[in-house]
């Protein structure tokens, strides 16, 4: 494939960790191996509570921690001082980074770009926040050879770990957005795939496990130094060669889809810089926050890349993404997002919460510690509110996008709508991924013939009122995956009941239509074309939901 101009190879950028240092990478990895600075190394260091309280973001019970694991065995010293400087922020004495990294020692971490001298001592201090990550991977990922890895993971130190407000092209790490899209997107042997806005790399970590090639893009050249840092520190995991990282991975540096334009993929992943952020008159872009915010008013870069992303879908490819969307005053929150989708394209979006404008302006704020100034948090508080009072906004929703192209063009497109608040399985990916193979089926198969079997994990619940010779409630649940609940008719629950693979559908819904009166038999007012169009319908919505599945042939 011939080089892109938006490619980006440097290994030396301004204020970002070296990827150009092929031996220190190397040494740097197996320090950290030896000193166990891993997820269950850090846990076994710390003890569940104080372990528990950093991923809060709360430091001193791990720094109070750290100091008595110490205390009590001198062997902990080292994997303490590596903890103390990434994960705590606290500068540690050069002989102590010497003595714990001892193949890279202090110099080494300095030329890499990991720390830098506390000026007036001997002292070294994080420049960046580097911490072990890992997933262990499902039981079909072992099958396929495609199993849990164990990384070390780069980015700029957060909000908690410094003072002050953060950088404008701060590089965000691990966060509850990014691994929401990880447990999000679902799992298959992919060709080319995308990670648009990949920020420190965390989706193209797990699109190298499952995907011959990743191209990576985003606007700020620090986020993807940051990326081809992490991907090279773990090239072993990520079965990357480092002397040919173009064989596997593409760092593109430019805006959306500009970077890609003209190319298909056959899975693309985001989690864009969608937070709504108040614009004003003749700001610039290195006054916005890169991360985060994607320079174009209210929730139009979602809507950009929802009516864009299709065109670079392969046919049968999927993207998944997050966004926020706004809900003005008197609306459905879908009918904004409805109007985003090109003709021809499965979409799925749902819903996953609405807060306030007033709880959302509190949320970014935070988020960057602009609160830490009164006046200055007063004016951007009153500047949010201005904005979304601008465009009548009541509420501003978050959620999940999945968008697909179909295989044929002249396949009938998809379109669900849905908000789902209450907890849901995680991963979810799996799910999601089998309820495409379900619509799938149902468009290519005539649900009257299908013999069907209720899923494992389905459940009834009946509700009746004392003394009640028949139920007035009928539940039928979902113990995994989305979780749903459906209220049942008295005729779908009879369906249901017989479910067991024997009949067809159609037979099934045939024998009700008797026994109500229909096939015949003359019920008043019965109407059994209409009972039976009207029950398969339910059904085939049974199946799409995974409540019911079809048999093994």
């Amino acid at each position: 494939m011939p080089k892109s101009p938006y490619e980006f190879t440097a290994g030396n950028t301004p204020d970002a960790p070296r990827s150009d240092l092929p031996e220190l990478l190397s040494a740097l990895a197996e320090d950290l191996r030896l000193v166990d600075y891993t997820l269950d190394g850090v846990a076994r260091l710390l003890g569940e509570s104080a372990y528990a309280a950093l991923n809060r973001d709360q430091i001193i019970p791990a720094l109070l921690a750290a100091e008595r694991a110490v205390r009590q065995d001198e062997g902990n010293a080292a994997l303490a001082a590596v903890v103390r400087l990434w994960l705590l922020a606290e500068p540690q004495p050069s002989k102590s980074l010497d003595a714990a990294l001892k193949g890279i020692r202090a110099e080494g971490l300095q030329l890499l770009g990991l720390v830098e001298p506390v000026p007036g001592g001997t002292l070294m201090a994080a420049k960046a926040d580097l911490r072990p990550y890992g997933w262990e991977g499902t039981e079909d990922d072992k099958a396929d050879g495609n199993g849990g890895a164990e990384l070390w993971v780069a980015s700029d130190l957060a909000a908690h770990q410094q003072e002050g407000v953060l950088r404008h092209d701060h590089v965000l790490g691990i966060g509850q957005a990014s691994t929401t899209l990880v447990q999000t997107t679902f799992r298959r042997h992919t060709r080319r795939t995308l990670d648009l806005g990949t920020g420190c790399g965390i989706q193209a970590f797990h699109l190298l496990h499952h995907c011959e090639h990743v191209t990576a893009t985003d606007i700020s050249e620090r986020a993807l130094a940051f990326t081809r840092f992490n991907i090279l520190l773990n090239a072993e995991a990520l079965s990357v060669d480092p002397a040919r990282l173009e064989d596997r991975v593409s760092l593109r540096v430019g805006s959306l889809l500009e970077p890609v334009a003209g190319e298909e993929f056959g899975l693309v992943v985001s989690n864009p810089p969608f937070v709504i952020t108040p614009r004003s008159a003749g700001e610039e872009a290195s006054g916005q926050f890169t991360y985060r915010d994607g320079g174009l008013p209210g929730d139009q870069i979602v809507a950009a890349l929802v009516a864009g992303l299709p065109a670079v879908l392969a046919p049968g490819g999927t993207a998944q993404m997050l966004g926020n969307w706004e809900v003005p005053a008197g609306a459905a929150w879908q009918e904004r997002p409805e109007g985003w989708v090109p003709d021809g394209a499965d979409a799925w979006f749902i819903q996953r919460e609405v807060v306030s404008p007033e709880e959302y302006a509190e949320t970014w704020l935070r988020d960057a510690s602009e609160s830490r100034d009164r006046q200055h948090y007063k004016d951007a508080y009153a500047a949010y509110l201005a904005d979304f009072e601008s465009r009548n906004v009541e509420g501003i929703g978050f959620g999940m996008v999945l968008l697909r192209r179909p295989l044929s063009p002249g396949q009938e497109p998809v379109s669900r709508f849905e908000e789902i608040t209450y907890p849901i399985e995680q991963p979810i990916g799996p799910h999601l991924g089998a309820a495409l193979e379900r619509q799938d089926w149902l468009s290519a198969n005539s649900i009257s013939d299908a013999h069907l079997l209720v899923a494992d994990d389905v459940t009834e619940e009946r509700h009746q009122r004392p003394g009640a010779e028949h139920p007035g409630v009928i539940l039928l649940r979902q113990g995994t995956g989305l979780r749903r609940t459906n209220l049942l008719s008295t005729e779908l629950a009879g369906f249901i009941s017989a479910c067991d693979g024997d009949l067809s559908a159609g037979q099934i819904a045939g024998a009700l239509e008797a026994l109500l009166g229909g096939g015949g038999a003359g019920g008043e007012g019965f109407d059994a074309g209409s009972f039976r169009t009207g029950l398969l319908a339910e059904v085939a919505n049974l199946v799409r939901d995974g409540f019911l599945i079809p048999a093994p042939e």
